[in-house]
């Protein structure tokens, strides 16, 4: 008989195999097989439509977005290009045209 491991959350004895991923009746935790921790999977930064962005990717904003302590705004359409990904509440950092440089949130981009 193969040895299920214990919960991560509630170090319970009581987990069972389902499909995928482990899940704890005594807790209802559920985690991944292959060891990938929660952490480690939002770590990839998504753009609003989903898809990974990487360092470097051209992307364009999807709303008019004000920018802070000014009257500019970053209007709908405008193409930022080579992004870099920082870790925070606004997890890109780039520098957009005739504006300078800005920290975005990926929620308010897509992949070009």
């Amino acid at each position: 008989m193969s040895e299920l491991p214990n919960c991560p959350a509630c170090n319970s004895a009581y987990t069972y195999d389902d499909g995928l991923q482990y899940v704890c009746p005594k807790c209802g935790n559920e985690w991944s097989k292959t060891g990938e921790t929660e952490a480690e999977a939002e770590s990839v930064v998504r753009d609003a439509n989903g898809n990974p962005l990487v360092d470097g990717d051209t992307v364009t904003v999807i709303k008019d977005l004000k920018v802070k302590g000014s009257s500019s705004v970053v209007k709908v359409g405008t193409r930022v290009k080579n992004i870099r990904l920082v870790d925070g509440d606004h997890d890109i950092d780039c520098k957009v045209e005739g504006i300078g440089p800005m920290k975005l949130k990926s929620q308010f981009v897509k992949k070009a």
